[in-house]
């Protein structure tokens, strides 16, 4: 399965996970029927294999705790100290998820913040070194760009001191392009806690996370009362073991206050906690720390859609950290760990987790190969192995099996291994050809189609219909007329087989696009069979929903035969069409660059406001996660200048920018493969792109000189296009990187006057222009998305 169906089975599952955990849970399951003596082996064996002195590990499942055992000891050195199960550990960075995150969710509860408002809205010194357009939601999923640590060296001590050197810290990757897990996202977040709370992260965590909840051996800084009770760790630069003091260097220098590490905590406390999120941030005391829905925001994937890492809101769901996940834990499962041993999943789907509490840098750091990173997913396959095995029939009703992919970046290592599907497609066409065309017998039937109306074999439309009897008396051709072979207005003709009229439905003007009244005056029946390319503003889709105008205003029934979404009909991205911008080259008022439709449910979307008889024959045999040379069936250039697949996927983002005065190949070779202009410098441009690290294209320098269109004649410099992975590519946000580009490089040159109707308002050219960063461009229309997704909902066809 590619890439980008995981990405979308994760969500889905995620959000399903949740409505199962918090609406209908399964039947309680007793504890006594269990048998988790494997798990007493596993711990045992690591802590044989010196991976660590010794553990506390807490299961909870259905809002009880099934297993809470300590194992080993508590401390080696100077002397030996058996583990209790009140032991208190250096939580590390559990610290990120068990402090900042629900504090940070408390604040954006509260209005505060928005998630996609750039950090120096609030901190306005984080600014520096570019980092101005860095969003709070960044930080929070570890795609701010920030490198791992601040440095120590040379040494430094305080916490205003760590604030400012996280500050001053510069980006190591264009922000949201690249997944780096960093200490100093959450050093900011905790500054960011103080600065809209007036509380500093120990005391707003203490006071509105861990004491509402019960959590009374959980906090920052712990008093010497507890140090008995603590857990050690490694020895500090005076060769004394640190115990009740924090291990993390920069938590350390801070004082140990910060967001990155600091806090301490007992198993038992780390189990209110999970149960609190399992019960959508209820405690079993009663104390709600956060809504169910912040709960389910923070827990489900907010990181880029098209990348392999996959995070929520400070936790981990899919990524290189997610080891204590195990084999078996579904997706929509979540957590954290902590570099002193200590790790967290929580999965709503079963209402059950896992707690894993050890110092294993205790008395020293262990060497790679004698890690803890096995035992955390053993034990997690275990658990869940337990469960299922011992109550197959129980979760029957949560999951179909749990012994499954448990996540997309598994997928992503393995890309080398991964399957296309091999589908075996019958369009509308087929489907009714295959009926004998039994709804248009007896009918004078009036065909819009072009060159792509052709069966799986190759036939025409056209010349299957009359074969089969059907009495086809006139022919409308959209944009590039009926052979698909000019790019400019076509006048009315003869199909040179057939012999029947052609009326061109495309001119210069909105009357002379319509569907000509000589035409419609020689039917009784419209059917509609063209290729689409599944981008707004091809024109095909506004010649779809003139047919069915013309049809209501005519009272002639329409037959729209389906054909796929060439490039594939799951993803819906890129920007809006605003309302004053609607057109020819942008009919529905809403809609993204990407639909994420084939032309059957564009008809049925489109159907709702115009009211025509309507009939879709739908195909077969196709998924929504398609592409086009998956489905069997064969490639016809819907239009001169798409010739291949590779064109297609790139069309969204190059052909947002074909209005501005740069060349977009055509009149070459491989139009939307290239893009230029005589005034730009292709080795700075192709830099320029490659640096934003784009993910699924690069960028390689190139000159060309177009025969035709734009700059015919004329030598061009600008770049090729290289699609490395179709799946991850996201075409509309190219489109707005490369005119980001274009504005950055060459203000004065590039003229962006005209490309308000192919990106879909006045607003987004406005945005780039100003120097806005693309990818918080394309973040601001994630919500617009969301609604359309929606509001498509009742037009699709297949899954």
């Amino acid at each position: 399965m590619p890439f980008r169906r995981f990405a979308l089975l994760t969500l889905l599952l995620g959000i399903s996970a949740w409505a199962i955990a918090l609406k209908t849970p399964p039947a309680k399951i007793a504890a006594p029927t269990l048998n988790w003596s494997r798990l007493d082996t596993l711990v045992l064996h690591s802590i044989d294999l010196g991976e660590m002195p010794g553990a506390v590990v807490v299961v909870g499942h259905e809002d009880k705790i099934v297993y809470r055992k300590a194992f080993g000891d508590r401390a080696l050195l100077p002397h030996p100290e058996k583990m209790t199960l009140d032991t208190i550990f250096d939580c590390a960075s559990l610290t990120k998820v068990v402090a900042v995150t629900p504090s940070i969710m408390q604040l954006l509860e509260q209005g505060r913040f928005r998630l996609n408002d750039p950090v120096a809205k609030y901190l306005p010194e984080f600014a520096r070194n570019g980092k101005d357009q860095v969003t709070i939601r960044e930080l929070l999923t570890h795609y701010s760009g920030l490198p791992p640590d601040i440095p120590q060296r040379p040494s430094w001590f305080g916490y205003d001191t760590g604030v400012e050197k996280a500050y001053a810290t510069a980006l190591a990757y264009p922000a949201g392009s690249h997944f780096e897990y960093s200490d100093i996202n959450f050093v900011v977040l905790a500054e960011l806690v103080r600065k809209l709370s007036g509380e500093r992260i120990d005391q707003y965590a203490l006071t509105h996370v861990w004491q509402p909840l019960g959590m009374t051996h959980t906090r920052y800084l712990p008093p010497a009362s507890w140090r008995a009770k603590t857990a050690p760790t490694e020895k500090d630069d005076r060769g004394h073991f640190e115990r009740g003091v924090v291990n993390d260097p920069t938590a350390e220098s801070m004082g140990g206050v910060t967001g990155d590490a600091g806090a301490f905590s007992t198993a038992d406390d780390l189990a209110k906690y999970a149960q609190a999120l399992l019960n959508g941030g209820k405690g079993d005391n009663g104390a709600r720390i956060l809504t169910g829905l912040s709960v389910a925001k923070m827990s489900t994937p907010q990181s880029p859609y098209n990348v392999p890492e996959v995070r929520g809101l400070g936790w981990d769901i899919d990524s290189p950290f997610s080891s204590n996940r195990g084999d078996y834990l579904p997706l929509g499962s979540f957590g954290h760990t902590g570099f002193t041993g200590t790790s967290m999943w929580i999965d709503p789907a079963s209402a059950t987790y896992v707690i894993i509490m050890s110092n294993a840098i205790h008395p020293m750091q262990k060497p790679p190969l004698h890690s803890i990173l096995a035992l955390r997913s053993g034990i997690a396959t275990a658990v869940s192995a337990i469960l299922s095995l011992n109550n197959a029939n129980e979760w029957a009703q949560v999951e179909t099996g749990l012994e499954r992919i448990t996540g997309y970046a598994d997928a992503s290592a393995g890309a080398h291994r991964t399957m296309y599907r091999n589908g075996e497609v019958a369009t509308g066409l087929d489907v009714l050809a295959g009926r004998h065309f039994d709804v248009l017998q007896g009918k004078r039937v009036g065909l819009i189609t072009n060159q792509t109306g052709i069966d799986r074999e190759g036939n025409r439309n056209i010349d299957d219909m009359i074969a089969q009897g059907v009495h086809v008396t006139a022919g409308f051709s959209p944009e590039h007329g009926w052979l698909g072979t000019v790019d400019s207005a076509t006048g009315n003709a003869r199909d040179a087989k057939t012999g029947v009229p052609i009326f061109s439905a495309y001119g210069g003007s909105t009357a002379s696009n319509a569907l000509p009244a000589a035409g419609l005056d020689l039917v009784d029946t419209l059917v509609y069979d063209i290729q689409d390319a599944g981008v707004r503003f091809y024109t095909y889709e506004t010649t779809l929903a003139y047919t069915l105008q013309a049809a209501a205003a005519h009272h002639l029934p329409v037959i729209v035969l389906d054909r796929p979404d060439p490039i594939d009909g799951i993803n819906v991205s890129g920007p809006p069409l605003a309302a004053e911008e609607k057109s020819f080259v942008g009919y529905f008022p809403g809609m993204p660059v990407r639909n994420g439709m084939t032309v059957g449910e564009l008809a049925r979307l489109f159907n709702q406001s115009i009211g025509a008889d309507l009939m879709v024959i739908p195909m077969s045999g196709w998924s929504r996660g398609d592409y086009f040379d998956e489905t069997g069936l064969p490639w016809v250039a819907p239009s001169p200048n798409l010739r291949s697949l590779e064109e297609a996927v790139l069309y969204p983002g190059v052909g947002m920018i074909e209005y501005t005065n740069v060349s977009v190949g055509r009149g070459t070779d491989t139009p939307f493969e290239v893009m230029g202009a005589p005034w730009v410098n292709a080795t700075q441009l192709a830099a320029y792109l490659n640096a934003r690290r784009l993910p699924g294209v690069r960028f390689l320098p190139i000159r060309f000189t177009p025969s035709a269109d734009r700059y015919h004649g004329q030598l061009c410099q600008g770049v090729n296009l290289i699609v490395v992975n179709r799946d991850q590519l996201d075409s509309p946000e190219l489109g707005v990187e490369l005119a980001s580009a274009l504005a950055a490089l060459y203000p004065q040159a590039w003229d962006s006057s005209d490309m308000h109707p192919l990106g879909g308002s006045r607003a987004l050219v406005e945005e780039i222009r100003s120097g806005e960063d693309p990818r918080r461009i394309a973040r601001d229309w994630q919500e617009a998305n969301v609604g359309f997704e929606t509001l498509r909902q009742a037009a699709l066809l297949y899954h």
